[in-house]
């Protein structure tokens, strides 16, 4: 059933990187696959930022359009990217595209975009999914446990933001004025002004994409921070969470 805005028409994946030759390929490859699922057209762009090892020449490799900057910041990065793919669709209706980012440590799942799709195509303008670590290699043995401990939100919606499984119109992205170059946390500053904006948000549990559990950190205080943390028994804490899902107004 179609939301108060018609069917997604087309579609974009944002992936920042730097210094990421090793870990991109399967990124890239996971996103291919995810595409090929949709009927509409998908553009998947890989932002290289300040990088000094073969990002840039994996992913024309792997046939991923790459743009490159050197602002060595992972919201100049996305917005960047965004941008790009503003461009790239700006023959439809915002409201009709859809915007997704994840990062290039992380695989999604084949059906992350047809998933994302729906609640679009349902009225949500922003989509939050989840992530699971895929290797715990190098942490000591108490961290998964007081990962999925602090982590799992019952039968509650759960609280994460995460830039690595992130989905948005690209019309409430625009309301929302994009991502900031903030080095950390630019997804939750993203969330809080689409919020601001009226944009309905739907916290899925049915998302969720696999990232590293690395602890040298791409973005400070980001994932691999909170990691540490968990490592050092310093807390359980991240980021401040989001809103409660807000649920959309077919009339609005």
């Amino acid at each position: 059933m179609s939301g108060r805005y018609g069917e997604i028409t087309a579609a974009g994946v944002v992936v920042p990187a730097h210094d990421e030759e090793a870990l991109l390929p399967a990124c890239l490859a996971a996103l291919r696959r995810t595409a090929s699922a949709l009927r509409v057209p998908v553009h998947v762009l890989v932002v290289a930022d300040r990088c000094g090892d073969r990002t840039a020449a994996v992913a024309r490799a792997e046939r991923a359009p790459v743009i490159s900057i050197q602002a060595r910041n992972v919201g100049a990065a996305r917005a960047a990217g965004m941008t790009e793919l503003l461009r790239l669709t700006s023959g439809s209706d915002p409201s009709r595209v859809w915007l997704a980012t994840t990062d290039a440590d992380t695989v999604v799942s084949p059906g992350w975009l047809r998933r994302q799709l729906e609640y679009a195509d349902a009225g949500w303008d922003v989509v939050l999914g989840t992530v699971t670590v895929t290797d715990w290699d190098g942490h000591p043995p108490h961290v998964p446990v007081v990962f999925e401990h602090r982590y799992a939100s019952g039968s509650a919606p759960h609280p994460h933001v995460h830039g690595a499984n992130l989905g948005i119109r690209a019309s409430a992205y625009l309301a929302a004025g994009g991502f900031r170059p903030l080095p950390t946390a630019e997804d939750h500053a993203l969330l809080a002004a689409a919020t601001q904006a009226g944009c309905s948000v739907v916290q899925a549990g049915d998302i969720t994409v696999e990232t590293s559990g690395r602890q040298v950190a791409r973005a400070p205080r980001g994932f691999s921070n909170l990691l540490r943390t968990l490592a050092d028994r310093r807390g359980y804490g991240e980021a401040t969470p989001p809103p409660a899902a807000m649920r959309p107004d077919p009339a609005r």
